[in-house]
């Protein structure tokens, strides 16, 4: 499906979830994005869109900020769909960091 075929949640879930992602999970973000990204020298990292296909963040690497984008694992048809899939992603970073959860 091409960028202007993808079907896009309303504005206010995109505009719900990242405002929760980059004001509570600003962590979860930068583990995943130097897990997932494999960019280990990430410093921060801010999720600034989102589709039915992908979470996409600006990465601040040592040469400056880079878009990354990763696919969810599983269909996003809604908000709590989006959660899990955002939390499936996190684990994932974490295992890959060897991070266990507190």
């Amino acid at each position: 499906m091409s960028d202007d075929q993808t079907p896009q949640f309303p504005d206010d879930v995109v505009a719900g979830v990242l405002d929760h992602m980059n004001t509570d999970h600003a962590d979860d973000s930068l583990v995943i994005a130097k897990a997932l990204g494999e960019r280990p020298d990430a410093t921060a990292a801010v999720m600034t869109g989102l589709d039915h296909e992908a979470a996409v963040f600006d990465v601040t690497v040592p040469e400056g900020v880079v878009e990354m984008r990763f696919a969810w694992d599983r269909p996003v048809k809604d908000r709590n769909d989006i959660r899990m899939a955002v939390v499936a992603m996190f684990r994932e970073a974490q295992a890959r960091l060897g991070i266990t959860s507190e």
